[in-house]
């Protein structure tokens, strides 16, 4: 393997230092070999060192372990992707008839289902799916199903939990352990904060001003409605665990077949384009990103809570993989930065930088000003001396959470007519993108930045 284990491992402790990150693991896969590496601490309070056994929290990176479990479903031909939820779930239902009744798995593993995240609270107890599919009887669309894609943060996956919960009669967790953990041999992989080994976990940190530096987050876990798409705690050997099944056509490293190879082609070909291409890529697959890297074709599943953060990269032609795990962040620029040295040593593709600013575009700032938003998010999108801005307009508790403006206003960079970036208001922060679009009734509809979907809410 070309990987220089030593000069990674300084470059990656001078950029903890450079962006308050407190520790990074780090977990190479490359022609069946594996390189892993940590540096920093686990907690700022106590200074212990993380190492490779260190365990941190995935986020969402969660959702490609509950797709795999699903596709063993179809496999045993107990679901199918196209068939409508209430066939495996006769009370789904939602405010809209239509989505009610069309609504598929494949909607809601590649996030194009539509429905907003209205489940109210439904509690820790181990029927919290159960209730969550109760909850959102009255759940509003924010598009059609089918539509566009909008990102679902924990709705879509935990319904997906409910279907494998009545699948198999027993809970999403002990499903989790049964079909994915267990049979690959995975001793450090869970899905409840109570099954962590507490003295092997990565605390989580936040940094809310760039001269405080990391703190520790005083929420420590997700709540466990966002299981299914956002508890998973793991190691980044057992994460290259995962990604040798995504790469290896459903094999694990032991040899054992998780799920088919037709499965594994289904996730990866199965793709909805993403509005906002730039940020993560082009399109989503059944709970995988797809990217493009210089017309090579690379697989993502990424994931944050609040203080951790995950990071997974699968190139198939040179049948590599690359997982971080960190807790502090995210910085997309600290990823890139490390990402693309161990890529350049491996002789691979590198990640794309951003598009620059395309004067060209004439636009008409009409068919973009306006308000969009859902439930706890609101932008504003205004015009002023021939430029675009876009205003995020934050709930005031947040704001004085994150000791931040409860309004950051941002000049909006054309790449296209539909496209933008959208530069920081603070130098600690990095460059994000947004896209405006489907002007079908003369007015941009939606805007999307993030992978979330914010429809336009003044007409």
């Amino acid at each position: 393997m070309s990987i220089e284990v030593a000069g990674i491992r300084a470059r990656v402790a001078e950029l903890l230092v450079e962006y308050g990150i407190p520790s990074a693991a780090i977990g190479v896969l490359h022609d069946g070999e594996i390189a892993e590496l940590a540096v920093g601490v686990k907690n700022v309070e106590t200074r212990e060192p993380a190492t490779t056994d260190t365990v941190y929290q995935c986020g969402s990176m969660t959702k490609t372990w509950t797709a795999l479990a699903f596709m063993q479903l179809v496999d045993e031909g107990k679901a199918d992707l196209d068939e409508p939820v209430r066939t495996y779930l006769p009370g789904f239902r939602v405010a809209d008839p239509e989505a009610s009744a069309t609504v598929t798995p494949r909607h809601l593993l590649c996030h194009t289902s539509g429905i907003e995240e209205a489940y109210g609270d439904p509690g820790e107890d181990d029927d919290v799916y159960e209730r969550m599919v109760e909850n959102i009887a009255d759940a509003p669309q924010l598009f059609p199903p089918g539509h566009t894609h909008g990102y679902s943060p924990a709705l879509g996956y935990a319904l997906l939990a409910r279907i494998l919960e009545v699948c198999d009669g027993k809970r999403w967790d002990d499903v989790m352990r049964d079909r994915l953990f267990n049979p690959m041999g995975l001793t450090s992989t869970s899905s409840r904060y109570e099954q962590v080994d507490a003295a092997r976990a990565a605390t989580g940190h936040l940094i809310r001003t760039p001269g405080e530096g990391p703190t520790v987050t005083p929420v420590d876990r997700l709540p466990r409605a966002f299981g299914p798409g956002g508890n998973v705690t793991s190691t980044t050997r057992e994460v290259l665990a995962m990604a040798h099944v995504l790469l290896d056509e459903g094999v694990a490293p032991s040899g054992q077949r998780v799920v088919s190879a037709e499965a594994i082609r289904e996730m990866t070909r199965s793709r909805v384009p993403v509005p906002d291409p730039y940020m993560f890529g082009p399109a989503w697959a059944l709970g995988l990103v797809v990217c493009d890297w210089h017309g090579e074709t690379v697989y993502a599943t990424d994931g944050s809570t609040i203080g951790h953060n995950a990071r997974l990269r699968l190139l198939p032609d040179s049948r590599t993989a690359i997982t971080m795990l960190t807790n502090g962040g995210p910085r997309e620029s600290f990823y890139r930065q490390v990402f693309n040295e161990i890529l350049t040593g491996l002789g691979t593709v590198t990640i794309p930088d951003l598009p620059a600013p395309d004067a060209s575009p004439t636009l008409d700032p009409s068919r973009y000003e306006g308000v969009y938003g859902r439930p706890g998010t609101r932008y504003e999108v205004s015009a002023e001396g021939g430029k675009l801005y876009l205003t995020l307009v934050l709930d005031p508790v947040r704001a004085a959470f994150l000791q931040t403006p409860d309004r950051i206003r941002h000049e909006l960079l054309p790449v296209s007519e539909t496209h933008f970036l959208v530069p920081p208001a603070d130098p600690s922060e990095d460059t994000q993108t947004v896209a405006i679009y489907d002007f079908t009734h003369g007015n941009a509809r939606y805007l999307h930045t993030n992978c979330r979907v914010h429809p336009r809410l003044d007409g």
